[in-house]
């Protein structure tokens, strides 16, 4: 489909909205009704064709006492599809009914009359619960005609005129998806509001990721079943598209492949839009599955973090665009945690045994949850085939670095990156997006690398490689069309250095964090004040009486002698301390105790030629000669800088040009001082 086809599809269905709701619904209320039309009219178009020939069928299983519930398969078969409807309606044989009440009663029925899967749809968009507002406000049957006009078509195949020719293209999978996607964007925008789609991920980008996923290892493609997971699966079209492109390049190969897809989405209405659209593929087949003797829904409605719809599943490749800087506090009420208990969170997928009995855990920050996603995809990995598993996963600049030494985040890239699971991280343009303008990265994650990556990380800056729109989408100005596609899988899959392409030792980005203290130094003052700390007034003469007893020959530079000659109880002497001492550098050390004053942490990077003793040596025993690590506090943490690599300083003018315009703006103001003065 083109982009004039597509443009006037969505003014189609953006009109249906403001001539037929107006008036009637309020503009937030629009999105509930026009997107699950849309879907289940989508569906519809595809069941019209063996309508009749279901019913027979339904017939005949009844009178042979066939349950109900082992009915649908033999209906499938006939519609052939994973979906089917028993009513005696279509949608376009509703048209025409003018009473309301028989009209409604007869769209109910329609409802009713679909199989489980479509069931699961209706009741995820709450269909059912706008019927009595549409019939009430005579709108029902008006809208049923706008979505069944001749002239519309939202069926996956392409409409024919009488000579065969191409009247009304077919809408794809994705193209539905971002038809969705936009809709629901623009019924937002109209009603003031921001939520679902923010970062949907456009077609140039998924087909880009689904390369990334599928083209490096297409030589290993071997005829038999692949899985695709997607674990932030939105409208499914990066499931659709990464299925699409595993076929065509095992066919391309004489390979004959099946795939399977699974995915979770926590919106409702995202949900059954992805399911609505993944029915209709050929290769769909069922939509449950069952593992570890339990049955299971393949595309499960629910939070991916705190309520795992595939607990124990691993897949051939893991591909997703989850949320990024939106809290998951939510999940933590799930697990029934408060928001400063993430530390109890036990889930093996984020908190992994790494030891017989040691464990490292990935837990973020409550504030961004994408790091938990690419952590759950690290679980599904298979370890056990050829092939393994690959990932590719957006994620914005903060999953770079953000975290500190020990943190979640970075013991998550810590784990990837020393087990040499990372392959590459690609930066992409900015603007790339249809609701943010924020830069994103592309990680490539493998345990299945290739012998002359292994121990490497490939940075591929591809943040100009991008081709500008006409008009703009939203935020999105730019695309990533199939000639940039192409360069960008050129440099990855040519593995070689040049100005967009780096490879670095897996090391190169790991660091030790060091803690640096240097000791506490007092001065002792014996005639300080006293009674301005929390000592008890017996207390107070026992000290001054202590005091008054040191010799005179004990230095008052050395907390360690003085305090064995006050002889007292060490609570005591606690007390006292911060009443007599100030910090003095010129003073004796204090055994065993820093200067939390002095205190400094240091980064020193895991390739730093000596190690954190060379450092010291080099870096900051020159400045604090009595400055050590305390090796108790030091951690390894992991961060990538694209800009420490890839930055490109912005070229000075020359001292010439610089005088030049001088010069230029001399002549031209010459004399105009002279003129504003002869005004006054």
């Amino acid at each position: 489909m083109n982009q004039n086809q597509y443009n006037q599809l969505f003014s189609f269905i953006w009109n249906i909205a403001n001539d037929v709701l107006v008036n009637a619904f309020s503009k937030g209320e629009y999105k509930k009704i026009i997107l699950p039309m849309m879907v289940l009219r989508r569906l519809d178009i595809l069941l019209e064709s063996t309508h009749e020939e279901v019913l027979k069928q339904k017939e005949l299983l009844t009178s042979l006492n066939i349950p109900e519930n082992a009915q649908e398969q033999s209906l499938f078969g006939v519609t052939k599809y994973p979906f089917c409807n028993t009513s005696k309606f279509t949608m376009k044989a509703l048209r025409g009914e003018i009473n309301p009440i028989r009209l409604k009663r007869n769209f109910l029925e329609y409802l009713d009359g679909f199989s489980h899967d479509v069931q699961d749809i209706i009741e995820k968009f709450k269909l059912k619960q706008q019927i009595d507002n549409l019939s009430d406000t005579g709108r029902l049957g008006t809208i049923i005609e706008k979505f069944t006009d001749d002239t519309l078509n939202l069926g996956i195949n392409p409409i024919l005129n009488a000579n065969g020719e191409l009247k009304y293209p077919g809408v794809d999978n994705h193209t539905m998806g971002t038809l969705f996607e936009q809709l629901l964007r623009k019924f937002n925008e109209e009603n003031s509001v921001t939520e679902a789609g923010e970062h949907f991920t456009p077609r140039d980008y998924v087909a880009l990721m689904a390369e990334i996923a599928v083209t490096p290892v297409a030589d290993k493609i071997r005829s038999s079943t692949y899985s695709i997971y997607d674990g932030a699966c939105g409208t499914g079209g990066i499931l659709s598209i990464a299925e699409k492109r595993i076929k065509e390049l095992a066919e391309e190969r004489g390979k004959t492949v099946n795939i399977t897809l699974y995915g979770q989405e926590l919106q409702p209405e995202t949900y059954a839009t992805c399911k609505a659209d993944l029915m209709l593929s050929a290769s769909a087949g069922s939509f449950q599955y069952t593992h570890a003797g339990a049955k299971r829904e393949r595309f499960y409605c629910g939070s991916t973090i705190s309520d795992d719809g595939h607990p124990g599943m691993k897949f051939d490749f893991c591909i997703s665009n989850p949320p990024f800087g939106t809290p998951w506090k939510e999940d933590l009420k799930t697990w029934g945690l408060k928001e400063n208990e993430k530390d109890k969170i036990t889930d093996r997928r984020f908190v992994p045994q790494v030891g017989r009995n040691e464990e490292i855990r990935f837990i973020p920050g409550i504030g961004d949850p994408q790091m938990l996603f690419l952590a759950n995809n690290i679980s599904r990995m298979k370890k056990d085939t050829e092939l393994g598993t690959r990932i590719v996963e957006v994620h914005n600049g903060s999953s770079l670095f953000t975290g500190n030494a020990g943190g979640g985040e970075s013991n998550l890239r810590r784990f990837i990156i020393e087990n040499d699971l990372l392959e590459a991280v690609i930066a992409m343009p900015e603007k790339d997006f249809y609701n943010t303008g924020i830069g994103t990265f592309i990680w490539v994650v493998t345990n299945r690398k290739e012998s002359r990556r292994r121990g490497m990380v490939q940075l591929i800056d591809a943040t100009e490689i991008k081709t500008p729109l006409r008009k703009n989408l939203g935020e999105k100005n730019c695309e990533t069309n199939k000639q940039d596609r192409a360069e960008i899988m050129r440099l990855l899959t040519d593995f070689k250095e040049n100005e967009k392409s780096k490879k670095f030792p897996n090391d190169e980005f790991g660091y030790w964090e060091i803690t640096v203290d240097r000791p506490l130094r007092l001065r002792i003052l014996p005639d300080a004040d006293i009674t301005e700390g929390k000592l008890k007034v017996s207390e107070r003469e026992e000290c001054r009486a202590a005091i008054k007893a040191v010799p005179a020959s004990v230095p008052l530079d050395d907390w360690n002698k003085y305090s064995k000659a006050l002889k007292l109880k060490r609570a005591l002497l606690n007390k006292l301390r911060p009443l007599i001492t100030v910090t003095d550098p010129e003073c004796v050390a204090v055994e065993g105790e820093a200067d939390k004053a002095l205190r400094d942490t240091e980064q020193v990077p895991l390739r730093y030629e000596g190690g954190i003793e060379a450092f010291m040596n080099n870096e900051v025993l020159p400045y604090a000669p009595d400055a050590y690590v305390n090796e108790e506090e030091t951690k390894i943490g992991y961060e990538l800088s694209f800009t420490k690599y890839f930055y490109k300083p912005t070229k000075l003018r020359s001292l010439e040009d610089i005088t030049r315009d001088i010069v230029s703006i001399e002549r031209e103001t010459d004399g105009l001082l002279n003129r504003i003065l002869r005004l006054i």
